[in-house]
């Protein structure tokens, strides 16, 4: 049995009696038929992928501490690594990570940077110096540019906090290396591609850029990505 109910001014919850609710973004069924009708490929793509996958863990701290970990590696490796991580705190809190030992969380996969990154974050969000409340007021720029004031993290890691905990509709992340050879993949026959070619194939998303950025990741990976 499904059941949707409205969490917010931008979400609904999908609750199944047998599953956790997830949340997803309420503007997802209006996007994709408006890129089906505006884009040759998203009209290929969108249909092949069945029901809705973005969706929000509604924890800020852990989609940016997800996000550090993903860094520079593949899915794959960040996932093994991740979880290796994620059972040294008793809940991924702040200040839970701010009492693990660094040789503990070396020792689950994390590179030394990665760590003080970690650790980084964890005392701004412990400090209260993200403003995590005022984000829903707030556009896209001038939270990517609280978030960067943060040790090791850089734009894209503030637009997946963008697209995964936000679920901001028009996101295009032209520092992610997936939705780049995407791009090459199914608009240019394999041949690489500059930001200025992804930019111009992304004039037709718009204004659901963050929609066509998770097809692309799901026409090169059928695991939908989650931070």
């Amino acid at each position: 049995m499904k059941i949707l109910a409205k969490t917010g001014p931008g979400a609904v919850q999908i609750v199944h009696t047998d599953e956790p609710a997830m949340t997803v973004p309420a503007y997802w069924a209006e996007a994709c038929k408006h890129l089906v009708k505006k884009d040759r490929v998203m009209k290929r793509l969108i249909p092949q992928f069945g029901e809705i996958g973005l969706q929000s863990r509604g924890d800020a701290f852990g989609t940016l501490a997800r996000s550090i970990v993903g860094q520079q590696i593949s899915v794959k490796a960040a996932q093994s690594v991740w979880h290796r991580f994620e059972v040294l705190p008793k809940k991924m809190t702040p200040a839970n990570v701010l009492k693990l030992k660094i040789d503990d969380m070396r020792a689950a996969g994390l590179s030394a940077r990665k760590v003080e990154y970690l650790v980084d974050l964890a005392l701004h969000f412990d400090a209260g110096s993200v403003h995590v409340k005022n984000w829903e007021t707030m556009d896209d720029e001038a939270i990517i540019a609280e978030l960067i004031a943060i040790r090791g993290i850089g734009r894209w890691t503030a637009e997946m906090l963008l697209i995964f905990h936000l679920m901001r509709p028009n996101v295009l992340p032209l520092d992610d290396v997936g939705l780049i050879n995407g791009i090459s993949k199914s608009y240019f026959s394999g041949e690489s591609v500059s930001r200025s070619d992804a930019r111009e194939v992304a004039g037709a998303w718009a204004p659901f850029c963050t929609v066509a950025t998770w097809y692309i990741w799901r026409s090169l990976d059928p695991l939908p990505v989650a931070y």
